[in-house]
């Protein structure tokens, strides 16, 4: 199994070794990005306390520049951000890292066709159990080393 793994991710190059060969030892790093302070607190609590490490960042320009940075596994943005959306924030990191799971968080009740490709999830922010959150970031971040 070792030996498999690290044939895996000496095929590998750049961001993608970092961010799925760093998994196998370590707990996963979710980038949270929301412009209202009490939300992204919220949600760093909630995902910190289920051992996630959490970059949490107030703007979506912040939250490209530590992408750039920093290794991440899977990012929860809000749709709606002063400077950008998530969307545009979704379509950066996508550009960088095609399979990293995202999910959106927004307000709008039906998917945006925009988000088509860009958000592995859409929830809408209010109505779902914040267990919920945990239960689909765990899923997509099972799934994505599933493909390993």
């Amino acid at each position: 199994m070792v030996l498999r793994h690290a044939m895996f991710c000496s095929s590998l190059s750049g961001r993608a070794l970092q961010n799925l060969c760093r998994m196998e030892n370590t707990r996963a790093t979710i980038l949270c990005v929301d412009d209202e302070q009490t939300a992204l607190q919220l949600r760093r609590t909630l995902l910190e306390s289920a051992g996630y490490k959490v970059l949490a960042v107030k703007s979506g320009a912040h939250a490209l520049k530590v992408f750039g940075a920093e290794p991440v596994d899977a990012a929860v943005l809000d749709y709606w951000m002063a400077d950008m959306n998530g969307l545009h924030v979704a379509r950066e990191i996508r550009k960088i890292d095609p399979r990293l799971p995202i999910i959106i968080l927004s307000a709008y009740g039906e998917l945006l066709d925009e988000s088509l490709g860009l958000a592995n999830i859409w929830i809408r922010k209010g109505e779902e159990d914040p267990q919920y959150l945990l239960s689909q970031l765990e899923q997509l971040l099972e799934a994505r080393s599933d493909v390993r």
